[in-house]
């Protein structure tokens, strides 16, 4: 890899990296219980999530922020998609 694809790759890891240091512990949570719960995949949960607003069976009990976690949702694929990542590699439950 050449200095400037490292310094490209750097600055990749640094914006995702101030994007996740600005996460509300809602949003933290939601991007681990994707990987323990759903094996890594957001479209898994949101069909849980909108399973229990139908009151269809589903995977976890949350509070009655459903609604406000399937935006969260929404928002947090997009960053793994428009940088190419998987937030679980940057969260942790602190």
């Amino acid at each position: 890899m050449s200095a400037s694809e490292n310094e490209h790759l750097d600055a990749h890891i640094a914006a995702v990296e101030e994007i996740v240091s600005h996460f509300s512990p809602e949003e933290r949570m939601l991007v681990v219980l994707k990987g323990q719960l759903y094996d890594g995949r957001w479209d898994q949960m949101l069909d849980d999530l909108s399973n229990r607003l139908t009151g269809k069976p589903y995977v976890f009990k949350l509070t009655t922020r459903i609604k406000d976690d399937i935006e969260r949702v929404h928002a947090l694929k997009s960053i793994e998609d428009e940088y190419c990542v998987d937030l679980s590699d940057y969260v942790s439950l602190k």
